[in-house]
């Protein structure tokens, strides 16, 4: 439909939110100080309200064209009236259904650890939260235009609290980085860790390229040079290096993700899938 987003492009920004949400939902009663803790928990919260309303803004969508709840058709089975909700979208997809960037999946365990079971780094976390945020306060600033009055109305609340997201992070990556000896070397291991990642950003999927067209979405490609000053400002204030952007470039927007992205999913999705009925 003309001026409304496409349903992919919508569950590619929700998956997005709710997928780092849920990441830096696990600093819950970790963080390495009480404020930090609370700070981390109110970004999720953030992250899981922008989720929410793109998922229910999705739901509409679907529930609303033949062809689009024949395709969700198969998430049903947890909905006694036959209707797609912002809870089918997140607890009954499985995997490859999910549209979010690899970056916000891979775990908090950082280049440092053995393993993704390793100690949660801080470092990894703020990197991660600047790199995406750097992104998304541009995203939220151009989506408040698009043609798509819901989705405007969402970017406008979101970008707000995109930009508490990208100052907390960029405050403490700058902290890391002009710190002792050891933060300076966790959060540049940090940035040559995730930075490859970021390739993602600027490779446009087909949902993204459907509502560019149609004056829904955002030319993320267009966003690379303000995004690069962002970066390219505030590593310098923390005195980091930007390390080169190389490698495989992943594919999480296409549905092909990492391997960490099903432990997360299980751990997630549980309790929604062992009782699909339930009221709450």
């Amino acid at each position: 439909m003309s001026g409304t987003a496409p349903v992919d492009y919508l569950l590619h920004l929700a998956d997005n939110a709710l997928v780092l949400g849920q990441r830096n939902a696990e600093w819950c009663g970790h963080g390495p100080i009480l404020e930090e803790d609370l700070a981390l928990a109110n970004n999720s919260l953030d992250l899981l309200g922008q989720a929410r309303l793109l998922y229910q803004h999705a739901a509409t969508l679907i529930n609303a064209d033949a062809a689009q709840s024949r395709r969700f058709g198969h998430l049903l089975g947890a909905r006694s009236d036959g209707a797609v909700t912002e809870d089918t979208l997140a607890y009954f997809r499985d995997t490859h259904e999910f549209r979010n960037l690899t970056l916000l999946e891979l775990p908090h365990s950082g280049p440092l650890a053995a393993t993704a079971c390793g100690d949660r780094d801080y470092a990894t976390t703020l990197a991660r939260n600047f790199l995406y945020s750097a992104l998304m306060v541009l995203v939220w600033d151009r989506l408040q235009a698009s043609a798509d009055g819901q989705l405007a109305a969402i970017a406008a609340k979101s970008l707000k609290e995109a930009r508490y997201h990208l100052r907390h992070a960029s405050d403490w990556l700058v902290r890391l980085g002009d710190g002792t000896e050891e933060s300076h070397a966790r959060a540049q291991a940090a940035l040559h860790h995730l930075l490859p990642y970021c390739q993602e950003f600027w490779i446009g999927s087909e949902a993204e390229t459907a509502a560019v067209h149609n004056g829904t979405g955002v030319d993320v490609a267009g966003l690379r040079a303000d995004w690069d000053a962002l970066v390219d400002d505030t590593l310098k204030e923390a005195t980091l290096q930007r390390p080169a952007m190389q490698g495989h470039v992943p594919q999480g927007k296409h549905g092909v993700h990492s391997e960490h992205m099903g432990f997360l999913l299980a751990e997630m999705q549980s309790l929604a899938r062992a009782h699909p009925h339930a009221v709450w």
